[in-house]
């Protein structure tokens, strides 16, 4: 396995920022009785919604190879599952609507996801990922440990004291842990997208010269 251990700006700024959410309730940051919290949501939302577009756009997956096709095809569906998750399937928006239509779209959606796996070229794809490619260690670290504070907080979990100094604030502390996740998650998927393209460009540039 191979690692890239630069550690960036853009992680400096998320581990920074993540630092400073627990300082919300010392400054007394106005909750609006819950109107800043729902802000917050529907700006993830349109976030998630930017990342499953903007995979799409940039690595234009139905133009890749096999296996990277999969691949990328794949990171979009996850995008959409996550938008559906942080929706509840679309529920936030039309609470009105019968169950269970957000019952068909999470099947779909996380069906979707798991049934993806049975391509063997999608599991090829992401072993020779997991081998060959470098992975933004710190980055992806950041990653990774704001979900799990987030996580933590949602669920009252033993450490959640820690980053919640005041209990009316916890709903706030969760959504904006979420933030450096969601954003970093972003960054790590740009990250791979670039090596793609550089290796693609190789490629053609390879052939071409051999032509």
């Amino acid at each position: 396995m191979k690692f890239d251990t630069h550690l960036t700006l853009p992680v400096v700024a998320l581990v920074i920022l993540s630092a400073l959410f627990p300082l919300a309730a010392d400054w007394h940051i106005p909750l609006y009785n819950g109107a800043l919290v729902a802000d917050i949501e529907n700006g993830q939302a349109l976030w998630l919604l930017f990342g499953a577009l903007f995979t799409a756009w940039y690595i234009k997956p139905l133009e890749r190879t096999a296996g990277e096709k999969q691949f990328w095809l794949w990171a979009v569906l996850w995008w959409l599952v996550l938008l559906g998750r942080s929706t509840s399937w679309g529920r936030v928006y039309f609470p009105e609507a019968p169950h269970i239509i957000f019952r068909v779209i999470s099947v779909v959606l996380v069906g979707g996801l798991l049934l993806s796996l049975l391509s063997s070229a999608l599991r090829k794809d992401i072993a020779r990922r997991i081998k060959e490619m470098p992975k933004p260690v710190w980055l992806m670290a950041v990653t990774a440990i704001t979900f799990l504070i987030s996580d933590t907080v949602e669920h009252h979990r033993f450490l959640a004291p820690l980053f919640v100094r005041d209990p009316h604030y916890a709903d706030l502390m969760e959504e904006l842990y979420e933030i450096p996740f969601m954003v970093g998650l972003f960054l790590v998927t740009f990250y791979f997208m670039k090596l793609d393209k550089r290796e693609s460009s190789r490629f053609e540039a390879r052939y071409q010269h051999s032509v």
